[in-house]
């Protein structure tokens, strides 16, 4: 019976259960994903702005200094990867890293991660690839673009045709089912013992994993697009 009751949990935890429906066109549904990007988004944005309020060109605070040093260490970061063009990756790369390093982190709180959703981690996925492809053809025009497929040799243009689908579900899917496994393991641990084990495991599960997997992605999309628009040495 026990199993029965934690697997009849574990089904209604692993679902996606509508918040609240908006009463147009028949009833349109927001998952509880979408509310909690909402609260994660609200709150990196309320952060954001109490933190860099009172910026000063001289004498900087210690809060300043460690915000500048992060901004320096992310544009560092993406200038190696991507090349000279790297300036107007930064800052969106930066947001997604808040945004998936939050919301990784947020079972922490109390709140279901919404990358345990497959349709956000998808949604990610499918603005990297806009970011990685159009990049590729924005920085080579639509010729050089298109010989990109071609590289090293025209012989794998069918293989790097491929991975304009493949990369996409890669990301998606590492981030999706690595978040996944970690929300199952926490429920587990939390079913056999609610009071020791899921404060122990939870520093690994929803702190340290959610940000490996937070820098993974970003590390991934990052080579990607420095990939599509590097010039040839």
């Amino acid at each position: 019976m026990c199993l029965d009751a934690f697997k009849e949990m574990l089904l209604e935890e692993l679902g996606t259960p509508t918040a609240f429906t908006i009463p147009l066109l028949g009833g349109i549904k927001v998952s509880q994903s979408v509310v909690v990007s909402w609260i994660v988004m609200a709150v990196l944005i309320l952060v954001s702005v109490c933190l860099t309020r009172n910026l000063k060109v001289e004498n900087p605070g210690k809060v300043q200094v460690a915000l500048e040093s992060a901004v320096e260490f992310l544009n560092g970061f993406v200038k190696t990867n991507i090349g000279e063009h790297w300036r107007p990756f930064a800052p969106w790369l930066g947001t997604v890293a808040l945004y998936i390093g939050f919301a990784n982190i947020i079972g922490i709180f109390g709140f279901a991660p919404p990358t345990k959703d497959v349709s956000v981690t998808a949604g990610l996925a499918i603005l990297s690839m806009l970011l990685i492809y159009g990049s590729q053809f924005r920085y080579n025009g639509l010729v050089g673009g298109l010989k990109r497929f071609a590289e090293p040799m025209p012989l794998l243009l069918p293989i790097n045709l491929m991975e304009v689908a493949i990369r996409p579900l890669a990301l998606c899917m590492r981030l999706f089912g690595n978040v996944l496994g970690a929300f199952i393991i926490m429920e587990m641990l939390k079913f056999v013992a609610p009071i020791l084990f899921p404060a122990v495991f939870s520093i690994y599960f929803d702190l340290f994993d959610g940000l490996i997997q937070t820098v993974v992605f970003v590390f991934l999309t990052t080579q990607f697009v420095g990939e599509g628009i590097k010039e040839e040495e």
